[in-house]
């Protein structure tokens, strides 16, 4: 799990009431575990032992091993997306936002790859997801075409492509069937996709990734149920 995402179960602004707070300890205790032994092989057990609890409390706020895998998945989407948009707020223009985005989930897929198989199966499954994920993609694309940078025949059709290229390439990368620098050629396919040339689109898909800005414990919101 990369640290920038992991890290921000240890932030909060106020002190969190006991139940949010030793959700929070599970789940890095969840992360641990199946970093370490994979998905299929943690256990209840383990997760309450590296947590220092017992199976008991772990049930107390997980009916099973599949719900805690499902809401690790979950805050690892909702966590990205708000580093994602933390990390672009300086920037103006909508094409190297989606640039922006659409690469830092096939970094996530290199950096984590059985994550980011996993938060693709949840996202299948979770509409409220889907509605943060594709609301921040569905902004830039509006700003892209506001600013004459994309010509597009619809939003919906455009969102389609976005999200079926990018679902795809993040299965890729994650399987380890990609060569260097994926991240920036699909990138750059999707904003030809969008309607820019591909010289341009090469060049916006090309440049430095912003780096995530320190973490502000004042966003560092309650992990959902």
């Amino acid at each position: 799990m990369p640290a920038e995402l992991h890290d921000t179960l240890t932030v909060s602004a106020t002190p969190l009431p006991k139940r949010e707070r030793t959700r929070r300890q599970l789940l890095a205790a969840a992360i641990q575990v199946i970093s370490t032994r994979g998905i299929g092989a943690a256990t209840i057990q383990e997760i309450a032992g590296v947590a220092g609890m017992t199976p008991a409390t772990v049930y107390n706020h997980f009916e099973s091993r599949s719900q805690i895998i499902e809401a690790i998945a979950l805050w690892v989407g909702q966590t990205l997306c708000q580093r994602i948009s933390d990390s672009y707020a300086h920037i103006a223009a909508g094409a190297e936002r989606m640039a922006i985005g659409n690469r830092r989930y096939l970094w996530l897929a290199q950096q984590s790859p059985q994550w980011a198989l996993v938060l693709l199966d949840v996202v299948s499954a979770s509409p409220a997801l889907i509605r943060q994920i594709s609301s921040d993609a569905l902004a830039d694309l509006r700003l892209g075409v506001k600013q004459g940078s994309f010509r597009i025949a619809s939003e919906a059709a455009a969102m389609d492509m976005i999200s079926g290229t990018i679902t795809q390439a993040m299965r890729s990368v994650a399987h380890g069937l990609t060569p260097a620098g994926h991240d920036r050629a699909v990138a750059a396919t999707v904003l030809c996709g969008l309607g820019m040339e591909i010289g341009e689109a090469r060049e916006v898909a090309s440049r430095p990734l912003p780096e995530f800005r320190p973490l502000d414990s004042g966003k560092a919101g309650a992990i959902a149920d």
